[in-house]
């Protein structure tokens, strides 16, 4: 077969778009069959039983595209049967709720078999200021952490309708451009029937969803993102090569670490699920389910610009001489990404908490009161942002109580 090019990535991206939009309902009909369903929980954002089998289109759409337009050389049957192996573990997770420690031996093992058997490792990296590092055997143990640790953090955002396959998309679609400018054919049209196949899930995993794609899908997207971040960017010599997939996956990486970081903190399981994501927090100040994705797709598209303004923004010769012109470009992309990740961590989450607090603050102490100063409004936030306890009240009464949003229950309520 001859070497794959842009025109079998783009052919590659529409037929997974197309078999995954039209395989994702019987795979909600098997799903219903094997009684997969998500049942609405304390911690959902859905409202009514959904069928989470939806990864099962998502590895067909991309088993078929991969058979057509990719080489069928010994990394391509390696990152297919992996493929296969982590969207089997995910299906047994999703109909028997596997305990974590299995669960992580079955990615370790998914991870393995692209690496061992199809040679898909980061055997150098090239860092600023140091130059080249040759990881010799290390290359092994770290490309499989690499891989599992994406596994994860895809698996970790997937908790609103949509929101998991639609940042995939966008993540998938930035690296397929970096990867056929650096002349990575075959990895482009991996990626590029990655996105495809995300794309194709979306019109149904959009809020209202009719299907999850359930750790079935998220684990094998996020399988898919890094095998094709080591073959794309990260198996060249440039010294951007380990920024690119850290940006463009930045919104998952700050969600993930946000979420450990804290579990951590409180000294629980840092897998132990909770209702500290972002999508989580969103929800709690008042977004709807669309506007929580549009605002995560637009910062994570954001970042993708960003990574796509590093790969093919003339702004230095890589011998440490920079275009002025070029440079203010790059400084502007980076200054929008700047202003947008601020923007959703820190408006989204405290400036609109501060506002809360204040009405709440007003309401109880009624109009006769003189209004509470801005210290007492910090440490009302402080609080909810430290042990995710928000405050409620009745508007027509001024009454409050303690909402914890783990299990949603008004603690005792107090004028």
């Amino acid at each position: 077969m001859p070497q794959p090019d842009s025109w079998d990535a783009a052919l590659a991206f529409v037929f997974a778009a197309a078999v995954a939009i039209s395989l994702v309902p019987a795979a909600e009909m098997f799903a219903r069959r094997i009684n997969a369903i998500d049942e609405p929980k304390e911690r959902s954002l859905h409202e009514r039983p959904t069928p989470k089998l939806g990864g099962l289109a998502i590895l067909l759409a991309v088993l078929g595209a991969g058979l057509i337009w990719l080489p069928w050389n010994d990394t391509t049957q390696a990152i297919l049967g992996g493929a296969a192996a982590i969207t089997l573990l995910g299906v047994i997770d999703d109909v028997f709720e596997l305990h974590p420690l299995p669960k992580l031996g079955g990615q370790i093992g998914a991870a393995l078999i692209p690496v061992i058997l199809g040679d898909v490792r980061v055997e150098n990296l090239t860092l600023p200021f140091v130059g080249g590092v040759d990881l010799g055997d290390a290359s092994y143990v770290l490309t499989v952490i690499g891989i599992v640790a994406v596994i994860n953090i895809i698996n970790f955002i997937d908790g609103v309708d949509g929101l998991a396959s639609g940042v995939c998309a966008i993540s998938a679609a930035a690296f397929a451009i970096i990867a056929l400018s650096l002349d990575r054919y075959e990895a482009g049209v991996l990626a590029a029937l990655t996105a495809g196949a995300s794309l194709g899930f979306l019109r149904h995993g959009f809020p209202p969803a009719s299907s999850f794609m359930g750790d079935t899908g998220s684990n094998l997207l996020g399988y898919l993102l890094a095998t094709v971040a080591v073959q794309g960017s990260l198996k060249t010599n440039a010294v951007v090569a380990l920024v690119l997939p850290l940006m463009v996956l930045a919104v998952p990486i700050l969600d993930t670490g946000f979420v450990v970081a804290k579990r951590v903190k409180y000294r629980q399981p840092f897998y132990r699920a909770d209702r500290e994501h972002f999508h989580h927090r969103m929800a709690r100040i008042g977004f709807s389910q669309r506007r929580t994705i549009a605002y995560l797709y637009t910062w994570t598209l954001v970042l993708a610009l960003v990574a796509l303004a590093l790969r093919f923004v003339p702004y230095s010769d890589n011998h440490g001489n920079f275009d002025p012109a070029w440079t203010a470009v790059m400084a502007a992309f980076l200054l929008s990404a700047l202003a947008a990740s601020i923007y959703v961590i820190d408006v989204l989450e405290i400036l609109k908490l501060r506002r809360i607090r204040w009405r709440q603050l007003v309401g109880l102490r009624g109009p006769e009161q003189p209004p509470p100063d801005q210290a007492e409004v910090d440490a009302g936030v402080e609080h909810e942002l430290e042990t995710g306890e928000f405050a409620a009240v009745d508007p027509d009464t001024g009454e409050t109580a303690a909402v914890d949003p783990d299990t949603g229950e008004m603690e005792a309520v107090k004028k």
